[in-house]
């Protein structure tokens, strides 16, 4: 059964004033005539946990509208605050907890922060909005039994986690394709758990419903200059959490697999999306884009995890995107500069196909010497991740 996909189209007025940008926060400002566009993708860490004390959470759904409503949130008006800074043209926010009605999640989130200043920065304006159903906290037919599989994706509550995609540029909203319930079974020579005796990790009940993505895979076709540029979500889960059969390893190395698969030019066949269409998607423009938590230097994935991306011949092979603030977090690591979360390590990216020109590209994270250090003091002020973005020139989209 196809789920229920969401996009909303809105207008706005920009209203208030601009304020000067860094070139470190920014990268340096381009001409005129390059006529880029900027992709970003930022864990915004808009989830319940960050509003309430988790051991008294309310499950019912309505912790981050009022957050939203509240206006009272600084976090909120920080994350905002980032986002009018770096003035991404399309942008993923992850762990914003899906909300079915706009008008009391994103819409909220648009409407009262992002189209108002703040700190004296220009209001931003997306027309465009697509969100859908996720796998985090949603409860398998087997919850209440003795199983290990009780809900498709870790969460406390359905939605939370999710993600939301906003967008200058028209969604072709039609020619979405969604993979939340594609089976991880259904993945060939799949890395799924097993024991040292090669039996399978999981009971066969459970294999049988197993869905492969912990939130869910998007392919959001985008207009830009009358061409599509697909853009892939995700937000696969962190590598760790589990025990000696990895299952969250391996869960997070296939996540990724479904996308290296996905742009191929062959080996994809086994792909279906929510709808039952099978295939990727060939000599097509796109951007994956996520907290895709996985280094092949830092952390716990598997290396093979994200260099499976970054080595494809369809991946645009531009330098790891960096800031001050990265390099002076973990001075003693050498890939400190390109890191995109706190505790160490590149866990977030853009990554444009081959035949995009990236023009520029930077991680928000101000050092200690420049504007906006406050804004990123710790998951409180914001989020432990930080928010990337590439700025691709419109002329290797639109003269195809």
């Amino acid at each position: 059964m196809k789920p229920s996909l969401l996009s909303i189209i809105l207008t706005a007025t920009l209203l208030g004033t601009g304020c000067q940008q860094t070139s470190s926060q920014l990268g340096n400002t381009q001409p005129e005539e390059h006529k880029t566009m900027r992709v970003a993708t930022f864990n915004v860490s808009m989830e319940a946990t960050n509003y309430q004390i988790e051991d008294k959470l309310d499950t019912s759904g309505n912790v981050l509208t009022n957050a939203l409503k509240s206006g009272e949130v600084q976090q909120i008006n920080n994350i905002a605050q980032i986002i009018q800074q770096t003035r991404p043209d399309i942008i993923l926010l992850n762990e914003f907890d899906y909300i079915a009605n706009p008008e009391l999640g994103i819409n909220l989130f648009k409407q009262q922060y992002l189209e108002v200043s703040q700190n004296g920065f220009e209001p931003i304006t997306y027309p465009h909005v697509y969100l859908a159903p996720v796998n985090t906290g949603v409860k398998t037919p087997l919850t209440g039994q003795d199983s290990k599989l009780t809900h498709y994706g870790f969460g406390k509550y359905p939605g939370q986690y999710g993600m939301v995609v906003l967008s200058k540029y028209p969604i072709n909203s039609n020619q979405v394709r969604t993979f939340q319930k594609f089976l991880w079974k259904d993945m060939p020579d799949n890395l799924m758990p097993t024991y040292q005796d090669g039996s399978n990790w999981y009971a066969k009940s459970e294999s049988e419903i197993m869905r492969l993505s912990s939130k869910s895979h998007w392919d959001i076709p985008v207009r830009v200059c009358d061409k599509q540029l697909n853009v892939l979500a995700s937000h696969p889960t962190p590598p760790v959490f589990d025990g000696p059969e990895d299952r969250n390893g391996k869960r997070n190395h296939d996540e990724l697999r479904l996308w290296k698969d996905y742009i191929s030019d062959s080996g994809n066949s086994y792909i279906y999306d929510d709808a039952g269409i099978t295939g990727g998607i060939s000599n097509q423009s796109f951007v994956i884009l996520g907290d895709l938590n996985a280094s092949d230097v830092d952390g716990d994935a598997h290396p093979n995890a994200i260099r499976q991306l970054l080595t494809h011949q369809r991946v645009n092979n531009y330098a790891a995107p960096e800031s001050r603030g990265g390099k002076l977090n973990k001075p003693q690591n050498l890939n400190a500069a390109t890191h995109t979360a706190h505790w160490g390590m590149r866990a977030d990216y853009v990554l444009p196909s081959s035949n995009l020109a990236v023009v520029n590209s930077g991680v928000f994270w101000p050092a200690t010497d420049e504007q906006g250090i406050e804004l990123v003091a710790d998951r409180a002020a914001s989020s432990d991740h930080r928010l990337v973005w590439v700025d691709i020139a419109l002329s290797s989209i639109c003269s195809k």
